[in-house]
């Protein structure tokens, strides 16, 4: 009987070995695409991709595009060309971490360096003196308050915000419901380093699934240029240290919050409400009342997590009635 017990040993460990150092998924045609139109630039030691597309003639409007997690500024692909006729330049980025850009590890992943990494891409392009307007998604949502704080505050290298709408992110801890394997990533350890590894294109596909509506679910090429996008020089390995934003919001939220309710900048919401991360009706009630000075925009109730996805057509009617509401 323990003979029978090594020999299965002897034959699961390289298995499991082969399983654990699978390849990352090919490049889509569309996500070719993508990547050949952007752009690299160096942060601290580190390779961000960007996509910046000159657009509309005769405006000078400058967009910047804030993804969420775990996905990439390929969450806009739906919505980039209406912007491209709209604003003089459509600008996103891969988050440090995210997408085509470099996913250093071990790393201390958080907020503020991210909003460094835009300050330092808006410099790059030479925009540092332009009006900027943000548009942000979820993770991206912090990322812009973070934004949003420093130019209140008037901090050195500071973007000049025009506008800033935001879309269905976790910025109240209190009404936040993070997923149970976020939760179990962001908190356990040694076994979120095991659970990172594990985790493959079934339970990130149904993950995913669960923060779409019935009716909007992405398709399964759209699900593989998701996960093909978190695999990229091997993503799936940092979604433990970058989880840590979920308790830099609770521990920040005076600072992020605060920023949100006394700025004097246009703003404007626009909320899926099906989202079960950020549940309606508790979510979007707390938002108006401490949120005053903000307009907000309810789509269909059909409409989950990722309304730009899921709705692009409504979504940009949302914020193109916000852009040329001022």
């Amino acid at each position: 009987m323990r003979e029978w017990w090594v020999h299965v040993g002897l034959i699961c460990i390289p298995l499991v070995a082969v399983y654990l150092h699978i390849p990352p998924p090919q490049l889509s045609a569309a996500l070719k695409k993508w990547h050949g139109a952007g752009e690299l630039f160096h942060f601290r030691g580190n390779n961000i991709f960007y996509r910046d597309s000159s657009g509309a003639l005769g405006s000078s409007d400058v967009i910047i595009l804030l993804h969420g997690f775990p996905t990439s500024s390929y969450d806009w692909n739906k919505i980039w060309e209406p912007l491209n006729q709209r604003f003089h330049r459509v600008i996103a980025l891969d988050f440090l971490g995210f997408g085509f850009s470099d996913k250093p590890r071990p790393h201390r992943y958080s907020i503020f360096e991210q909003a460094s990494v835009v300050e330092a891409l808006v410099a790059h392009l030479g925009l540092a003196e332009q009006r900027v307007n943000l548009l942000a998604h979820d993770y991206g949502d912090t990322v812009a308050l973070e934004l949003l704080y420093r130019s209140d505050q008037n901090r050195t290298g500071h973007l000049t915000i025009n506008s800033l709408c935001l879309s269905n992110g976790g910025i109240f801890p209190e009404t936040h419901y993070p997923t149970m394997l976020q939760s179990l990533l962001k908190d356990s350890g040694f076994l979120s380093a095991v659970l990172t590894r594990l985790t493959n294109y079934m339970f990130f596909s149904r993950g995913i699934a669960e923060v779409f509506g019935p009716y909007t679910q992405p398709t399964d090429a759209e699900f593989w240029d998701m996960w093909t996008g978190v695999r990229f020089n091997d993503g799936n390995l940092v979604i433990d240290s970058i989880l840590q934003f979920i308790n830099q919001r609770l521990k920040h939220r005076e600072r992020w919050v605060g920023a949100l309710t006394s700025t004097f900048i246009p703003l404007h919401m626009i909320y899926g409400p099906l989202d079960p991360v950020n549940p309606h009706p508790q979510f979007i009630r707390l938002y108006q009342r401490l949120v005053r000075r903000s307009t907000v925009t309810v789509l269909d109730e059909h409409i989950c997590h990722y309304p730009q996805l899921e709705d692009p057509t409504g979504f940009l009617n949302a914020y193109f009635n916000f852009i040329n509401s001022f």
